[in-house]
């Protein structure tokens, strides 16, 4: 029974960590006169305050000495950093500027990034049902770069960073929270610097917006912080395979943000780039579920 109860929590947590990035768009929507540099550096900074506030209430700041003593970790995760904060900007500045779309085609995408990175880095081998998910995949964005005259550079910039943000990631030996924790402690010298830096040239827009927004720039750290708690607790309940079937409630939902509530244009013949990619995530999703459900039965 409590292993029951567990993985409704773990199915619930991971729901809604990827219902809320998926979501995101709609928080990100009253900010966009913010300069996406200005809503990054705050998102790092009140994250950084929460997660650490979280720590220390969880008795668990200790945990960081282990990390700022190891050289070789601490380089690992700044590179981690770099390219979170990579991914972050570009879909910050896409949601701003009327691109959300095109960050849901990046968030679609990255599965089968993941898989081609797991090919070149770590050598491994894919069958017949993986290649043709790639396949399809890869002439989707061939024919979307056809059809707007030039690479979805949005969508495969966020594939591609957050593809090798999980690399990275995954070959850490750290948890989810002090991970994180030490990601923003990294990037909050340079974040707050270019605060500083704004607010002395008079452009900073913490302090001189609206009210409203005053409050979505310092709640951005919770809804930074939030959802990766939930998808760490999550990720733990769940088989990974399941975990692989949730991730597409993010893109979905920002999909139907981008054209059913902020009004982006979203062509018949777009549509067919896109129903490419749903295929090729159909086949490399039956596939994992496949491979899962083989895998419990040899155990059994």
């Amino acid at each position: 029974m409590s292993t029951a109860r567990l993985s409704a929590r773990g199915l619930a947590a991971g729901a809604a960590a990827f219902s809320v990035w998926g979501l995101f768009p709609l928080y990100l929507y009253p900010l966009r006169a913010v300069p996406a540099t200005q809503i990054i550096a705050h998102r790092i900074v009140w994250s950084c305050l929460f997660i650490l506030v979280w720590m220390l209430a969880r008795r668990e700041l200790g945990r960081l000495t282990g990390i700022f003593t190891r050289p070789g970790l601490l380089a690992r995760l700044a590179l981690s950093a770099f390219l979170i904060t990579s991914n972050w900007l570009v879909y910050v500045w896409g949601v701003t500027h009327g691109h959300i779309v095109d960050t849901s085609l990046g968030y679609y995408i990255n599965p089968l990034v993941n898989v081609l990175l797991g090919v070149v880095l770590l050598r491994e081998r894919l069958n017949p049902r993986q290649w043709l998910a790639v396949a399809l995949a890869a002439l989707a964005v061939s024919y979307l770069t056809w059809l707007a005259g030039h690479p979805p550079w949005i969508a495969c910039t966020l594939a591609l960073t957050f593809a090798l943000y999980g690399f990275v990631r995954k070959v850490i030996s750290v948890d989810a929270l002090p991970g994180l924790a030490t990601e923003t402690l990294l990037l909050v010298p340079f974040a707050l610097s270019y605060l500083v830096v704004c607010a002395q040239a008079g452009a900073g827009a913490f302090g001189h917006s609206p009210g409203p927004v005053n409050l979505l720039l310092i709640g951005s750290g919770l809804v930074t912080a939030v959802p990766l708690c939930l998808f760490a607790y999550g990720a733990r309940a769940l088989p990974y395979s399941t975990v692989g079937v949730l991730q597409y409630i993010g893109p979905t939902l920002q999909l139907v943000c981008g054209v059913l509530l902020l009004h982006e244009a979203f062509t018949p013949e777009r549509a067919i780039g896109f129903a490419l990619i749903w295929a090729a995530l159909v086949i490399y999703a039956a596939d994992g579920l496949w491979s899962a459900r083989s895998a419990r039965l040899a155990r059994a």
